[in-house]
Protein backbone atom coordinates (compact mmCIF):
# COMPACT_ATOMS: atom_id res chain seq x y z
CA UNK A 1 0.00 0.00 0.00
CA UNK A 2 1.13 3.56 -0.72
CA UNK A 3 2.02 5.88 2.15
CA UNK A 4 -0.94 8.25 1.71
CA UNK A 5 -2.44 10.79 4.08
CA UNK A 6 -6.06 9.69 4.41
CA UNK A 7 -7.31 11.59 7.47
CA UNK A 8 -7.92 15.35 7.49
CA UNK A 9 -9.49 17.87 9.82
CA UNK A 10 -12.37 20.07 8.74
CA UNK A 11 -10.06 23.07 9.04
CA UNK A 12 -7.66 21.51 6.54
CA UNK A 13 -10.38 20.63 4.04
CA UNK A 14 -11.62 24.24 4.17
CA UNK A 15 -8.18 25.82 3.73
CA UNK A 16 -7.36 27.87 0.62
CA UNK A 17 -3.95 28.23 -1.02
CA UNK A 18 -2.22 31.55 -0.42
CA UNK A 19 -2.92 34.16 -3.11
CA UNK A 20 -1.44 37.57 -3.85
CA UNK A 21 -4.49 39.08 -5.55
CA UNK A 22 -8.21 38.58 -4.80
CA UNK A 23 -10.80 37.76 -7.41
CA UNK A 24 -13.11 40.70 -8.04
CA UNK A 25 -16.07 40.18 -10.37
CA UNK A 26 -18.25 43.17 -11.28
CA UNK A 27 -17.09 44.82 -8.07
CA UNK A 28 -17.87 41.77 -5.94
CA UNK A 29 -15.18 40.22 -3.73
CA UNK A 30 -15.25 36.53 -4.65
CA UNK A 31 -13.60 33.44 -3.22
CA UNK A 32 -10.34 32.16 -4.64
CA UNK A 33 -7.68 34.45 -6.09
CA UNK A 34 -4.49 34.61 -8.11
CA UNK A 35 -1.01 33.41 -7.22
CA UNK A 36 2.29 35.18 -7.96
CA UNK A 37 2.26 33.79 -11.50
CA UNK A 38 -1.24 35.13 -12.17
CA UNK A 39 -2.84 31.67 -12.12
CA UNK A 40 -6.30 31.33 -10.59
CA UNK A 41 -6.49 29.28 -7.39
CA UNK A 42 -9.84 27.75 -6.46
CA UNK A 43 -10.99 28.18 -2.87
CA UNK A 44 -10.64 25.48 -0.22
CA UNK A 45 -8.46 23.19 -2.33
CA UNK A 46 -5.09 23.31 -0.53
CA UNK A 47 -5.80 19.96 1.13
CA UNK A 48 -9.14 19.01 -0.45
CA UNK A 49 -7.73 18.29 -3.92
CA UNK A 50 -4.82 16.07 -2.78
CA UNK A 51 -7.12 14.41 -0.23
CA UNK A 52 -9.60 13.35 -2.90
CA UNK A 53 -6.77 12.01 -5.08
CA UNK A 54 -5.40 10.05 -2.10
CA UNK A 55 -8.81 8.58 -1.24
CA UNK A 56 -9.32 7.51 -4.85
CA UNK A 57 -5.87 5.91 -5.07
CA UNK A 58 -6.31 4.14 -1.74
CA UNK A 59 -9.72 2.80 -2.74
CA UNK A 60 -8.46 1.39 -6.04
CA UNK A 61 -5.52 -0.24 -4.24
CA UNK A 62 -7.85 -1.72 -1.62
CA UNK A 63 -10.83 -2.77 -3.77
CA UNK A 64 -9.75 -2.54 -7.41
CA UNK A 65 -12.21 -1.47 -10.07
CA UNK A 66 -12.99 1.91 -11.53
CA UNK A 67 -14.22 5.12 -9.90
CA UNK A 68 -17.93 5.59 -10.65
CA UNK A 69 -18.83 8.28 -13.15
CA UNK A 70 -20.13 9.26 -16.55
CA UNK A 71 -17.70 10.17 -19.37
CA UNK A 72 -18.27 13.85 -20.08
CA UNK A 73 -18.17 13.29 -23.83
CA UNK A 74 -21.27 11.07 -23.65
CA UNK A 75 -23.46 13.83 -22.18
CA UNK A 76 -25.94 15.48 -24.57
CA UNK A 77 -25.26 18.96 -25.92
CA UNK A 78 -26.55 22.15 -24.35
CA UNK A 79 -29.69 23.80 -25.68
CA UNK A 80 -29.66 26.36 -27.13
CA UNK A 81 -26.22 25.50 -28.48
CA UNK A 82 -23.42 28.06 -28.83
CA UNK A 83 -24.37 29.07 -32.37
CA UNK A 84 -28.04 29.46 -31.45
CA UNK A 85 -27.26 31.55 -28.38
CA UNK A 86 -24.98 33.86 -30.35
CA UNK A 87 -27.59 34.14 -33.10
CA UNK A 88 -30.23 35.29 -30.61
CA UNK A 89 -27.98 37.93 -29.05
CA UNK A 90 -26.76 39.08 -32.46
CA UNK A 91 -30.40 39.41 -33.57
CA UNK A 92 -31.20 41.70 -30.65
CA UNK A 93 -32.90 38.96 -28.61
CA UNK A 94 -30.68 38.54 -25.51
CA UNK A 95 -33.50 37.46 -23.19
CA UNK A 96 -33.00 33.66 -23.31
CA UNK A 97 -29.26 33.94 -22.59
CA UNK A 98 -29.85 36.41 -19.74
CA UNK A 99 -32.49 34.06 -18.32
CA UNK A 100 -30.16 31.06 -18.57
CA UNK A 101 -27.35 32.84 -16.71
CA UNK A 102 -29.82 34.05 -14.08
CA UNK A 103 -31.26 30.55 -13.63
CA UNK A 104 -27.80 29.04 -13.18
CA UNK A 105 -26.96 31.61 -10.51
CA UNK A 106 -30.21 31.00 -8.64
CA UNK A 107 -29.75 27.22 -8.71
CA UNK A 108 -26.11 27.52 -7.58
CA UNK A 109 -27.35 29.37 -4.50
CA UNK A 110 -29.42 26.33 -3.53
CA UNK A 111 -26.11 24.42 -3.25
CA UNK A 112 -25.71 25.75 0.28
CA UNK A 113 -28.31 23.19 1.38
CA UNK A 114 -25.86 20.32 0.84
CA UNK A 115 -24.30 21.07 4.25
CA UNK A 116 -27.47 19.57 5.78
CA UNK A 117 -27.31 16.33 3.76
CA UNK A 118 -25.92 13.85 6.23
CA UNK A 119 -26.59 10.78 8.35
CA UNK A 120 -24.80 10.27 11.65
CA UNK A 121 -22.43 7.39 12.43
CA UNK A 122 -22.18 6.13 8.86
CA UNK A 123 -19.86 3.30 9.92
CA UNK A 124 -22.83 1.38 11.37
CA UNK A 125 -24.20 0.88 7.85
CA UNK A 126 -21.12 -0.93 6.48
CA UNK A 127 -19.30 -4.15 7.26
CA UNK A 128 -15.94 -2.80 6.17
CA UNK A 129 -14.20 0.11 7.88
CA UNK A 130 -14.75 3.56 6.41
CA UNK A 131 -11.73 5.07 8.17
CA UNK A 132 -9.55 7.09 5.82
CA UNK A 133 -12.26 7.54 3.18
CA UNK A 134 -14.08 10.45 1.59
CA UNK A 135 -17.25 8.91 3.03
CA UNK A 136 -15.89 9.48 6.53
CA UNK A 137 -15.17 13.14 5.76
CA UNK A 138 -18.56 14.21 4.41
CA UNK A 139 -19.41 16.09 7.61
CA UNK A 140 -15.75 16.91 8.29
CA UNK A 141 -15.33 19.49 5.56
CA UNK A 142 -16.46 18.06 2.22
CA UNK A 143 -20.13 19.08 2.37
CA UNK A 144 -19.27 22.42 3.98
CA UNK A 145 -16.64 23.26 1.35
CA UNK A 146 -19.15 22.43 -1.39
CA UNK A 147 -21.79 24.66 0.22
CA UNK A 148 -19.40 27.59 0.59
CA UNK A 149 -18.20 27.24 -3.01
CA UNK A 150 -21.74 27.46 -4.32
CA UNK A 151 -23.28 30.15 -2.12
CA UNK A 152 -20.31 32.03 -0.70
CA UNK A 153 -19.07 32.46 2.83
CA UNK A 154 -18.92 35.55 5.00
CA UNK A 155 -17.80 38.51 2.86
CA UNK A 156 -16.75 36.39 -0.13
CA UNK A 157 -19.22 35.74 -2.94
CA UNK A 158 -19.67 32.22 -4.26
CA UNK A 159 -20.83 30.82 -7.57
CA UNK A 160 -24.35 32.21 -7.34
CA UNK A 161 -23.11 35.81 -7.29
CA UNK A 162 -20.30 35.02 -9.75
CA UNK A 163 -22.88 33.96 -12.35
CA UNK A 164 -24.82 37.17 -11.79
CA UNK A 165 -21.54 39.08 -12.14
CA UNK A 166 -20.75 37.33 -15.44
CA UNK A 167 -24.24 38.19 -16.71
CA UNK A 168 -23.97 41.83 -15.62
CA UNK A 169 -20.51 42.28 -17.16
CA UNK A 170 -21.64 40.74 -20.45
CA UNK A 171 -24.90 42.67 -20.81
CA UNK A 172 -24.04 45.86 -18.95
CA UNK A 173 -27.32 46.35 -17.10
CA UNK A 174 -28.58 43.69 -14.64
CA UNK A 175 -32.26 42.70 -14.70
CA UNK A 176 -34.44 44.55 -12.21
CA UNK A 177 -35.87 42.69 -9.21
CA UNK A 178 -39.25 42.60 -10.97
CA UNK A 179 -37.72 41.12 -14.13
CA UNK A 180 -35.87 38.51 -12.09
CA UNK A 181 -39.07 37.61 -10.27
CA UNK A 182 -40.86 37.10 -13.60
CA UNK A 183 -37.99 34.89 -14.81
CA UNK A 184 -38.28 32.77 -11.67
CA UNK A 185 -42.02 32.38 -12.18
CA UNK A 186 -41.59 31.31 -15.81
CA UNK A 187 -38.91 28.80 -14.75
CA UNK A 188 -40.97 27.50 -11.83
CA UNK A 189 -38.27 28.40 -9.28
CA UNK A 190 -39.70 29.14 -5.81
CA UNK A 191 -38.91 32.52 -4.28
CA UNK A 192 -38.37 31.03 -0.83
CA UNK A 193 -37.95 27.61 0.71
CA UNK A 194 -41.08 27.95 2.85
CA UNK A 195 -41.90 25.87 5.91
CA UNK A 196 -41.16 22.15 5.67
CA UNK A 197 -43.72 19.70 7.00
CA UNK A 198 -41.61 16.86 8.50
CA UNK A 199 -44.46 14.34 8.24
CA UNK A 200 -45.12 15.17 4.59
CA UNK A 201 -41.39 15.06 3.85
CA UNK A 202 -41.10 11.60 5.40
CA UNK A 203 -44.07 10.37 3.37
CA UNK A 204 -42.39 11.55 0.17
CA UNK A 205 -39.15 9.87 1.20
CA UNK A 206 -40.96 6.61 1.95
CA UNK A 207 -42.73 6.76 -1.40
CA UNK A 208 -39.37 7.15 -3.17
CA UNK A 209 -37.72 4.35 -1.19
CA UNK A 210 -36.28 1.50 -3.27
CA UNK A 211 -34.64 -0.78 -0.67
CA UNK A 212 -36.82 -1.61 2.34
CA UNK A 213 -33.93 -2.96 4.41
CA UNK A 214 -31.59 0.00 3.86
CA UNK A 215 -31.78 2.85 6.38
CA UNK A 216 -34.13 5.45 4.88
CA UNK A 217 -31.85 8.37 5.65
CA UNK A 218 -28.87 6.60 4.08
CA UNK A 219 -30.80 5.76 0.91
CA UNK A 220 -31.98 9.37 0.62
CA UNK A 221 -28.39 10.57 1.11
CA UNK A 222 -27.25 8.31 -1.75
CA UNK A 223 -30.12 9.57 -3.90
CA UNK A 224 -29.15 13.15 -3.20
CA UNK A 225 -25.44 12.68 -3.88
CA UNK A 226 -26.14 10.89 -7.17
CA UNK A 227 -28.51 13.63 -8.30
CA UNK A 228 -26.04 16.36 -7.34
CA UNK A 229 -23.24 14.52 -9.15
CA UNK A 230 -25.32 14.24 -12.32
CA UNK A 231 -26.18 17.95 -12.07
CA UNK A 232 -22.47 18.74 -11.66
CA UNK A 233 -21.58 16.63 -14.70
CA UNK A 234 -24.27 18.36 -16.73
CA UNK A 235 -23.01 21.69 -15.41
CA UNK A 236 -19.58 21.13 -16.95
CA UNK A 237 -21.24 21.26 -20.36
CA UNK A 238 -23.41 24.23 -19.49
CA UNK A 239 -20.37 26.10 -18.18
CA UNK A 240 -18.35 25.27 -21.29
CA UNK A 241 -21.29 26.56 -23.33
CA UNK A 242 -21.43 29.80 -21.34
CA UNK A 243 -17.68 30.29 -21.63
CA UNK A 244 -17.79 29.81 -25.40
CA UNK A 245 -20.77 32.13 -25.82
CA UNK A 246 -19.55 34.93 -23.55
CA UNK A 247 -16.03 34.94 -25.01
CA UNK A 248 -17.37 36.57 -28.19
CA UNK A 249 -16.17 40.14 -27.67
CA UNK A 250 -18.15 41.37 -30.68
CA UNK A 251 -21.42 40.45 -28.97
CA UNK A 252 -20.70 40.99 -25.29
CA UNK A 253 -19.21 43.78 -23.20
CA UNK A 254 -16.29 43.41 -20.82
CA UNK A 255 -13.54 42.28 -23.21
CA UNK A 256 -14.03 38.61 -22.33
CA UNK A 257 -14.24 39.16 -18.56
CA UNK A 258 -17.59 37.35 -18.31
CA UNK A 259 -16.10 34.24 -19.92
CA UNK A 260 -13.12 34.38 -17.59
CA UNK A 261 -15.42 34.49 -14.56
CA UNK A 262 -17.17 31.36 -15.85
CA UNK A 263 -13.79 29.65 -16.33
CA UNK A 264 -13.01 30.22 -12.65
CA UNK A 265 -16.37 28.73 -11.64
CA UNK A 266 -15.67 25.76 -13.89
CA UNK A 267 -12.33 25.15 -12.18
CA UNK A 268 -14.00 25.32 -8.76
CA UNK A 269 -16.51 22.61 -9.68
CA UNK A 270 -13.91 19.90 -10.32
CA UNK A 271 -13.53 18.87 -6.62
CA UNK A 272 -17.33 18.55 -6.34
CA UNK A 273 -17.47 15.96 -9.10
CA UNK A 274 -14.45 14.07 -7.79
CA UNK A 275 -15.45 13.78 -4.13
CA UNK A 276 -19.02 12.71 -5.00
CA UNK A 277 -17.70 10.07 -7.41
CA UNK A 278 -15.31 8.88 -4.71
CA UNK A 279 -17.93 8.57 -1.95
CA UNK A 280 -20.37 6.71 -4.19
CA UNK A 281 -17.60 4.34 -5.30
CA UNK A 282 -16.57 3.70 -1.69
CA UNK A 283 -20.16 2.73 -0.85
CA UNK A 284 -20.61 0.69 -4.03
CA UNK A 285 -17.66 -1.54 -3.18
CA UNK A 286 -18.60 -2.13 0.45
CA UNK A 287 -21.16 -4.38 2.11
CA UNK A 288 -24.25 -2.65 3.48
CA UNK A 289 -25.74 -3.71 6.81
CA UNK A 290 -29.52 -3.61 6.54
CA UNK A 291 -31.95 -2.63 9.27
CA UNK A 292 -32.69 -6.33 9.75
CA UNK A 293 -28.99 -7.08 10.17
CA UNK A 294 -28.82 -8.72 6.75
CA UNK A 295 -25.87 -7.96 4.47
CA UNK A 296 -26.37 -6.47 1.01
CA UNK A 297 -23.83 -5.89 -1.76
CA UNK A 298 -23.21 -2.17 -2.18
CA UNK A 299 -22.91 -2.68 -5.92
CA UNK A 300 -26.59 -3.66 -6.13
CA UNK A 301 -27.76 -0.70 -4.04
CA UNK A 302 -25.61 2.07 -5.49
CA UNK A 303 -25.81 0.97 -9.12
CA UNK A 304 -29.59 0.50 -8.95
CA UNK A 305 -30.05 4.02 -7.60
CA UNK A 306 -27.45 5.35 -10.04
CA UNK A 307 -29.12 3.85 -13.10
CA UNK A 308 -32.55 5.13 -12.08
CA UNK A 309 -31.22 8.67 -11.54
CA UNK A 310 -29.22 8.61 -14.76
CA UNK A 311 -32.26 7.58 -16.79
CA UNK A 312 -34.32 10.36 -15.20
CA UNK A 313 -31.57 12.92 -15.76
CA UNK A 314 -31.20 12.08 -19.44
CA UNK A 315 -34.91 11.39 -19.92
CA UNK A 316 -37.75 13.16 -18.14
CA UNK A 317 -35.62 15.84 -16.46
CA UNK A 318 -33.79 16.75 -19.67
CA UNK A 319 -37.07 16.85 -21.61
CA UNK A 320 -38.56 19.22 -19.03
CA UNK A 321 -35.47 21.47 -19.13
CA UNK A 322 -35.52 21.51 -22.93
CA UNK A 323 -39.17 22.51 -22.97
CA UNK A 324 -38.51 25.31 -20.52
CA UNK A 325 -35.58 26.65 -22.55
CA UNK A 326 -37.53 26.44 -25.80
CA UNK A 327 -40.44 28.31 -24.28
CA UNK A 328 -38.06 31.05 -23.13
CA UNK A 329 -36.94 31.47 -26.76
CA UNK A 330 -40.55 31.60 -27.96
CA UNK A 331 -41.42 34.08 -25.20
CA UNK A 332 -38.52 36.35 -26.17
CA UNK A 333 -39.60 36.31 -29.84
CA UNK A 334 -43.29 36.82 -29.18
CA UNK A 335 -44.40 40.18 -30.53
CA UNK A 336 -41.29 40.51 -32.68
CA UNK A 337 -42.38 41.30 -36.26
CA UNK A 338 -39.67 38.92 -37.51
CA UNK A 339 -40.33 36.39 -34.77
CA UNK A 340 -41.35 33.45 -36.98
CA UNK A 341 -38.43 33.89 -39.36
CA UNK A 342 -35.95 34.30 -36.50
CA UNK A 343 -37.33 31.19 -34.79
CA UNK A 344 -36.89 29.10 -37.93
CA UNK A 345 -33.34 30.34 -38.44
CA UNK A 346 -32.64 29.66 -34.77
CA UNK A 347 -33.83 26.06 -35.14
CA UNK A 348 -31.78 25.58 -38.31
CA UNK A 349 -28.59 26.15 -36.29
CA UNK A 350 -29.19 23.18 -33.97
CA UNK A 351 -30.01 19.50 -33.97
CA UNK A 352 -32.48 19.62 -31.04
CA UNK A 353 -36.02 20.95 -31.45
CA UNK A 354 -38.00 20.44 -28.24
CA UNK A 355 -41.77 20.09 -28.22
CA UNK A 356 -43.05 22.96 -26.09
CA UNK A 357 -46.57 21.51 -25.80
CA UNK A 358 -47.64 21.04 -22.18
CA UNK A 359 -49.75 17.94 -21.76
CA UNK A 360 -52.16 17.45 -18.86
CA UNK A 361 -50.25 16.51 -15.71
CA UNK A 362 -46.93 17.45 -17.30
CA UNK A 363 -44.62 19.90 -15.47
CA UNK A 364 -44.55 23.37 -17.01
Amino acid sequence: MSNLQLTYTETELLETDATVEPLLAAGRLCHGGFDADGAYRSPRTRFRTPAIAAWQQHHVEQFGGEILGVPLETWPESYPNVAQAKFLVGSGVPGPVITTLTRIGIVEGFGAMIRYANVDDRQRFFDESIDGTALAHLDRGLFEAHARDEAGWEEESGHNDMWFAARDVAFGVPPTDDETQLMRERMGIPTSSGAVDPAAMRERMLAARVFDDVDLGLEMLIHRMINILLIEISAFHIFAWAEAVLSDTDLFAGDGEAARIVSYIRADEAPHVEYLKTVLTEMRDRTFIGESGARHPGKLIVETLWQSALEASLGANRAQNLRGSAREVEFALSGNPRGDALLEEFHSLGSVRPDTTIEEGQPA
